[in-house]
């Protein structure tokens, strides 16, 4: 991961599922100023991200937002309609925003894509998580592996806010 702590969001394009419809949109502009958090992971509907990353924090987001969190992203490589399908299945609702970053953009711009060809994959993210705050990171965690979600959940991020 080249992205460290104090170092600004890169403002890459992204992708949301809005109306039905999708939207490319700069990154910075989305995320906006103010405390969030950002994690970011492998694939929609991919095991550990269905099990544990995403239902993590979709069930302890209001936890999250009760010390001082204004929003919650998740972020994958997945396009648009899938991102927001698994958003749906998971009951995201408005707790959690769902991003796609289908071209990898700021997936690479970060340093956190990962060669999941063998799994016939292709290229995927590695499992991170961040607190930014107004575009800075100020925390960044990030498995070794990707089927890890120790470092990257929402338990261990409450534990540091």
């Amino acid at each position: 991961m080249k992205l460290k702590i104090k170092d600004q969001i890169p403002d890459t394009e992204i992708f949301q599922l809005i109306d039905g419809e999708p939207q490319q949109s700069k990154l910075r502009k989305i995320l906006g100023n103010g405390k969030i958090i950002l994690f970011g992971l492998p694939g929609a509907f991919t095991s550990t991200c269905s099990k544990l990353h995403l239902p993590g924090f979709v069930a302890n987001a209001d936890k999250i937002k009760e010390k001082g969190i204004e929003n919650i992203f998740c972020l994958s490589v997945n396009d648009p309609y899938v991102m927001d399908a698994w958003g749906k299945v998971n009951n995201t609702g408005d707790k959690i925003k769902m991003l796609s970053d289908p071209y990898l953009l700021f997936t690479k711009a970060i340093g956190a894509e990962v060669d999941r060809n063998s799994k016939g994959m292709g290229t995927r993210s590695n499992r991170y998580t961040m607190v930014i705050e107004n575009l800075e990171v100020v925390y960044i965690y990030v498995e070794k592996e990707t089927k890890q979600c120790g470092l990257t959940s929402a338990k261990s991020i409450l534990d540091i806010l």
